[in-house]
């Protein structure tokens, strides 16, 4: 059987924040991709993209956060390991990318940057913290 896990409080305040976080951003950046890429300097393709990429994010880890009879703890990593690589992907963007966004595209790309990585760290810290639940060892 899979390895399921009881979220606590603060793994579910974690997971469903990102997924609204997520849902929103990507929201925003597919409706508004056009006005977005003239006031950020980046491309709107590529906004639309990360966009549109985000939705179905959202809404997994919108499941995984409102399942009552548990989360899989491997789709609770899955869900850090995605963080992690969106952050880091964020980063080399604007490092090595083949864009040059204006000062309020860094500010905008660092700071959802540093958002997710909070997430992240949050999900991660009360994933170690979560034992499984008695449905999943019996």
């Amino acid at each position: 059987m899979a390895d399921t896990l009881h979220p606590t409080p603060f793994l579910r305040f974690a997971l469903l924040g990102d997924a609204a976080a997520s849902g929103a951003t990507g929201l925003l950046l597919a409706a508004g991709a056009g006005a977005l890429a003239s006031l950020l300097g980046l491309p709107e393709g590529l906004l639309r993209a990360a966009g549109l990429a985000l939705l179905p994010y959202a809404a997994f880890v919108a499941w995984i956060g409102a399942r009552r009879g548990g989360a899989p703890r491997n789709a609770v990593r899955a869900v850090v390991i995605v963080n992690l690589l969106w952050a880091l992907d964020s980063v080399l963007l604007l490092a090595l990318g083949p864009v040059a966004p204006n000062g309020l595209g860094v500010a905008f790309v660092l700071a959802q940057a540093l958002v997710v990585l909070g997430f992240a760290a949050m999900q991660w810290t009360a994933l170690r913290g979560v034992a499984p639940s008695a449905r999943a060892a019996a």
